[in-house]
């Protein structure tokens, strides 16, 4: 096996690392696998895809994850939530020989793209099935991004499923790996099926409403109105399960106070950040994101969620508030660009020291927007107008993409004062190192508001819920990861530590 490293131009086929390996190896090539794929675009004249190579004259086999199947009955493990946290962790039980149960609030899917549409289309909120609830989770109306910043060795794993359940090739090997909305959601609609193929239990429009302990162990739960016993019951609840965070504080689960962040929606024209990215070349390459921080306020304040070629959407799972957040298909063939510009949220700007006082906070934000724009329209700001503080009255070249519509309304019509000033110093700043940033005509829509979890169920070592024995709390929504690869990544982690207790 020969590991080599190469280049192409923009626009270069990648049929010639075929000849490169061949020229290498002096033999034909029967075996050949990008390890990775990344753009360097630090120089615009010299911008270049940069490649880490396997080839190899003879025939190799791709190694295989093994797992320890249990040997004895499959204990009752039920998954609350099938958002990435809970679908992985159901895969990895399955691999360990345990048949899980899925209890979703949501609908499939395919049910839920309609309702979603519906919603679009009517302003009637379904708070059980939007772009928050339903199979796939949040991260399903999103750009699919499948990058994160831990370095956990459970990565491979999630990367490998995704792409066993139908997401391109490409994202075991991009620097910058998405599924896009649009295959992320026939990816989900593929793991169901394996799921249920497999003896698994899918139970859509059922939400957890009760979880009874009794001497710190897990008793029994209640779902869709139904009491049952489970020997071990994982919390894959998402971070907007409010109502649900409310139960399990009642039913005496340890939780904390969790930091977050809230901000706004940013648009600029595609075109225009491509080329500031990529110069005069931009038309080679495909549509350029950015990650950009700023620290000229008292608050730190940073892009999250950038969506090249996305469109803005309502968020909303709560009756009288308006959430926004991105969304991108596969091509990212969008007019415009959008990311979260989001400020950091400290416990000193919660009211109480109760534990869902971040989740209030939110709350007073996005029903804050809500009046600004007057419904389930999102409020909408130029940035010239947001800089220089006045409001807005007409949009300029960027036009909004919500496909709710929206209202003129100022950012500080919802935001804090703290975070929108944040904002306004960053902007400018941001601006610097990426050059028309801070254009005037670009759109801030808000609110930002379910970047993270406000709030984190308390586990030890053993990923078991602190005083609940057999409860696991797992995901985003418990305040354990950030995204969908480190959400998929600790439903594995879940997963492992049933197996070990019943193996």
């Amino acid at each position: 096996m020969l590991t080599l490293n190469a280049s192409l131009l923009p626009g270069e086929g990648e049929e010639r690392l075929l000849d490169l390996c061949a020229r290498k190896l002096r033999a034909p090539v029967k075996y050949f696998r990008i390890l990775k794929k990344s753009l360097d675009a630090r120089d615009k004249s010299k911008i270049r895809w940069v490649y880490t190579l396997a080839c190899s004259s003879k025939a190799e086999h791709p190694e295989e994850f093994a797992f320890e199947k249990i040997s004895k009955a499959s204990p009752r493990v039920v998954i609350a939530g099938a958002g990435p946290a809970g679908l992985f962790c159901a895969l990895r039980l399955l691999d360990h020989g345990i048949v899980p149960t899925i209890v979703e609030r949501g609908r499939p899917v395919e049910e839920r793209e309609k309702d979603v549409e519906r919603f679009h289309q009517t302003r009637v909120l379904d708070p059980e099935s939007n772009v928050q609830f339903g199979e796939g989770g949040a991260g399903t109306f999103s750009d699919g991004k499948l990058n994160t910043q831990t370095n956990s060795p459970l990565n491979r794993e999630v990367l490998r499923k995704f792409v066993r359940f139908g997401a391109p090739e490409e994202v075991e090997y991009l620097s910058k790996p998405h599924i896009g909305s649009d295959n992320l959601k026939r990816v989900v609609a593929n793991i169901r099926r394996y799921i249920l193929g497999h003896g698994g239990t899918i139970r859509f429009s059922t939400r957890l409403e009760e979880v009874y302990l009794q001497g710190g162990k897990l008793r029994a739960f209640t779902a869709g109105g139904v009491r049952e016993e489970a020997d071990a019951l994982v919390l894959a609840i998402g971070h907007s399960a409010r109502d649900t965070f409310e139960t399990l504080l009642a039913s005496g689960f340890s939780m904390e106070q969790k930091e977050f962040a809230a901000g706004v929606r940013i648009e600029h024209l595609q075109r225009d950040i491509s080329r500031a990215q990529y110069g005069e070349s931009y038309p080679l390459l495909p549509p350029a994101d950015y990650k950009l921080v700023s620290h000229a306020a008292e608050r730190a304040v940073f892009s999250f969620c950038m969506c090249p070629g996305g469109v803005v959407v309502l968020a909303a799972s709560e009756e009288g508030g308006v959430a926004v957040n991105g969304m991108s298909n596969y091509a990212r063939e969008g007019i415009n660009a959008n990311a979260a510009i989001v400020a950091q949220v400290k416990r000193q700007d919660f009211a109480s020291d109760h534990p869902l006082a971040g989740v209030a906070l939110q709350r007073q934000m996005e029903r804050a927007a809500f009046l600004a724009a007057g419904g389930y329209k999102a409020p909408v700001q130029r940035v010239g107008d947001f800089l220089a503080k006045r409001e807005s009255t007409e949009f300029g070249s960027v036009l909004p993409t919500h496909a709710c519509g929206t209202a003129f309304a100022p950012v500080s019509s919802y935001l804090p004062p703290v975070l929108e000033e944040s904002i306004r110093a960053a902007i400018p700043d941001m601006a610097k190192r990426l050059k028309g940033f801070d254009g005037a005509d670009a759109l801030l829509t808000g609110v930002e508001s379910r970047t993270s979890s406000p709030v984190r169920i308390l586990r030890g070592e053993d990923l078991e819920a602190v005083g609940a024995e057999n409860v696991y709390p797992c995901g985003e929504g418990c305040g354990y990861a950030g995204g969908i690869m480190s959400a998929a990544a600790d439903g594995i982690r879940v997963a492992a530590a049933i197996a070990r207790r019943f193996l």
